[in-house]
């Protein structure tokens, strides 16, 4: 029994397990039952009024989807069906921690969020720059983003706590190696690639299903800004990001995305060396290049920023027939959480608002509820099944395959056993995030190091010590840099434990 307090629900509730979910497997899909992470969720979505609880800074545009390439072996989805269609679209830009009012230079991870209208309704892709992220557990997600907010007693940002939550968070170190890399401070939005970040599934029109990971490749180059350019930026001008991207629109400067997919198929999925569903791994370009699907271009600015990127809502939830989901546990409580977020921002009806309209016809059973725009479904039947002929009806044609994990299907799962899996078992850390740091030439190295440095200085050492525990396993050129810099000298004899311990 431990010593400490137990963590209960807020109906005090003892939790014996916080930092995994409750899944039909180790791979397997989260369970509803799972009270615990939906309340964390829930109430984690509700913590702000009325800006997004993350995201809450961001610019956007409009644009157009052509398609360049034919992926018609891959999925059904219309707006792929032919080379040369083109799908309007929305692009939103934002800092992940910062208030709305915070700088746009600031390390942070960035969103990078597509909404497109296609003609069986919308698809929202709400990835990041970068491909990974911090957690692969979402009962850990309120916890990492409290971390890296203002502490609750000075209401200033923490170094003991940003640096405490990732020195017990071991999983993070790969996105930690990105975000103090030079790409932690992106020159601006249309200098930096986008990612959908998770694992995803193409369906075929036979119902032949293959795991993807989308990308999105800039075209007009990576580009960043030193680490004292951005903070210079911060105090002189907060908006630079933001400013940037108006104006090259404005002018006629318009930027562009190449869009690509990484291919997986189910039997590569089940010999994989790492959990493909793994938000903290990416999949090797060597063994899954990138395939080319079409170009994204933003040519249009909104004519007003409250209604059209303020109220823009995006979802992973949104996916049209041809593509879908994967037991990605992050992805699958983004699923709940993202569409709650909306609702409690914008309201029940938030889809009606013009920015989140759909461009094809919409038909449920859906009523009611704060701003029910239109005739609210008229004299139609607000329920299913009805016998009324005009009423829409459901169709098989729309039904996906069963998910197969590991030769589980998962609507026939009764015979995986729901458990809360520890994520970290049989989990390698730190080879990738060791390979990122070799790859990068000395003086980015150094670019690296000293960023971290910068900020890992303000948190106490018994915090240090552990984190460096974590650069050694990663890589003990790395962890000797970053302990060099913060002044701490280790005994050569420890090193061997220091790097396995």
């Amino acid at each position: 029994m431990s010593e400490h307090n137990p963590i209960t629900t807020a109906d005090g509730i003892p939790v014996g397990d916080n930092q995994n979910s409750l899944t039909a497997g180790d791979r397997g899909p989260i369970l509803m039952q799972d009270f615990h992470l939906m309340e964390k969720l829930a109430h984690f979505n509700r913590e702000r009024i009325p800006e997004r609880v993350v995201h809450a800074k961001g610019a956007a545009a409009f644009g157009t989807f052509t398609v360049t390439h034919d992926v018609t072996q891959y999925t059904r989805a219309k707006l792929f069906s032919e080379i040369g269609k083109q799908t309007p679209m929305l692009m939103r830009f934002s800092t992940v921690g910062g208030e709305k009012g915070s700088a746009d230079t600031d390390r942070d991870p960035r969103g990078f969020a597509v909404k497109f209208y296609t003609e069986e309704g919308n698809w929202d892709v709400a990835g990041n720059n970068t491909p990974v992220f911090f957690v692969r557990d979402p009962m850990k997600f309120p916890d990492f983003i409290h971390s890296q907010k203002r502490n609750p007693q000075t209401n200033c940002k923490d170094a003991n706590a940003k640096w405490d939550f990732w020195s017990l968070s071991p999983e993070a170190l790969h996105q930690i190696t990105i975000l103090f890399s030079d790409r932690g401070t992106p020159k601006s939005y249309r200098h930096m690639d986008g990612f959908g970040s998770h694992t995803f599934s193409l369906i075929d029109d036979r119902g032949s299903r293959v795991w993807c990971k989308f990308h999105f490749k800039t075209q007009q180059g990576i580009e960043n800004l030193p680490a004292a350019e951005a903070t210079r930026l911060a105090g002189e001008d907060p908006d630079y990001t933001t400013r940037d991207l108006f104006d090259s629109i404005e002018r006629g400067d318009y930027p562009k995305w190449r869009v690509c997919i990484q291919v997986m198929t189910e039997e590569q999925a089940a010999k994989h060396r790492d959990n493909p569903f793994d938000l903290t791994k990416v999949w090797s370009h060597s063994e899954y290049p990138l395939i080319d699907i079409g170009m994204l271009e933003l040519n249009r600015n909104p004519q007003n920023y409250f209604a059209e990127v303020e109220q823009a809502a995006f979802s992973p939830s949104n996916v049209v027939p041809g593509i879908s989901f994967s037991p990605d546990k992050v992805l699958q409580a983004r699923i709940m959480s993202y569409p709650d977020a909306q609702r409690y921002r914008l309201g029940a009806n938030y889809q009606q608002l013009p920015v989140n309209q759909p461009k094809c016809p919409v038909m449920h059973y859906q009523r009611d509820g704060a701003m029910a725009l239109g005739d609210n479904g008229g004299n139609t039947p607000n329920y299913d099944p009805n016998s009324h002929d005009a009423a829409p009806k459901q169709n098989c044609a729309y039904v996906e395959p069963a998910m197969d994990l590991g030769h589980v299907k998962v609507v026939r799962a009764a015979s995986v056993e729901p458990n809360r899996y520890d994520h970290h078992q049989g989990n390698d850390e730190y080879s990738q995030a060791g390979d990122l740091y070799r790859l990068l030439k000395p003086d980015a190295q150094q670019r690296l190091v000293d960023n971290i440095i910068g900020s890992l200085s303000g948190a106490r050492q018994d915090i240090q010590m552990r984190q460096l525990c974590h650069f050694f396993r990663a890589d003990p050129q790395y962890g000797m840099q970053i302990a060099a810099g913060l002044g701490i000298k280790l005994d050569p004899a420890m090193m061997p434990s220091l790097a396995l311990k």
